[in-house]
């Protein structure tokens, strides 16, 4: 095993880290009603209720499906002329507080897992691991501390109401802090806080959704799931001590 320190090359997968955690909790899209004018004072109703569910949920485990868009092109990065069937999937764990494991197993494997202490970023394609402490500035931000058990989105976020449609309403999110980001988006149930549909835009105008399926919430996850080992054979480069 290599192992190289402080290295200024940066693999692939540490740029969209903050992407998948910022995702996190996704769930399946379902089909809205039209779409019409939130009352006032909605926008920080519905973000109340999002932030308690989310305070209640432990542990989380899903398949998902992500997909990057282009938003000055209108096309998806990873499109291959077949609407989403270039799109990433995998399976997903997490549990509080900042433990997680993504593995990506198509179109490319690779593991992105975190004990709530260390990051590992693994690619397998290219027997490549990466190492960095949790807190560095790729996981700086109030969305990621939110989705990892810590900060409020009411203190953290400019939000405000795009639409409401049925039971659900559509917000924007503007950080009110510099961040890796532009804004985020959440379509959430009014009453219960869940969410539905999210996305985030990054500061090159590409827009990243992430669907998940078969998802479990509060079931127990062996803490070992969240540790990884590199392989003996594989380059390690170390981010920080």
């Amino acid at each position: 095993m290599r192992r190289v320190h402080g290295s200024s090359h940066r693999p692939r997968l540490v740029w969209s880290a903050g992407v998948w955690i910022a995702s996190l909790f996704l769930a399946v899209s379902s089909a809205l009603a039209e779409p019409e004018a939130c009352p006032s004072g909605k926008d920080r109703e519905v973000a109340a209720a999002v932030q308690a569910h989310y305070d209640s949920v432990q542990t989380f485990a899903a398949d998902f499906q992500q997909v990057t868009e282009s938003v000055v092109l209108g096309t998806s990065l990873l499109d291959d002329g077949k609407g989403d069937s270039g799109a990433s999937r995998g399976r997903v764990l997490f549990a509080k507080p900042g433990r997680m494991l993504w593995h990506y197993q198509r179109p490319e494997e690779s593991w992105v897992i975190s004990d709530g202490s260390v990051l590992w970023l693994y690619d397998v394609g290219a027997r490549q691991a990466t190492r960095m402490r949790v807190g560095q500035e790729i996981l700086a931000g109030a969305a990621l501390q939110f989705l990892l058990g810590d900060g409020s989105l009411l203190e953290s976020f400019r939000i405000q109401s795009a639409s409401c449609s049925g039971s659900s309403v559509s917000l924007t999110l503007e950080p009110l802090r510099p961040a890796s980001y532009e804004k985020l988006g959440l379509v959430a149930k009014a009453e219960t806080g869940e969410i539905s549909e999210t996305s985030i835009v990054d500061l090159f105008g590409n827009r990243t959704r992430i669907r998940f399926s078969e998802v479990t919430t509060n079931q127990p996850i062996p803490p070992g799931r969240f540790l990884f080992s590199p392989p003996g054979d594989v380059e390690v480069i170390d981010l920080g001590s």
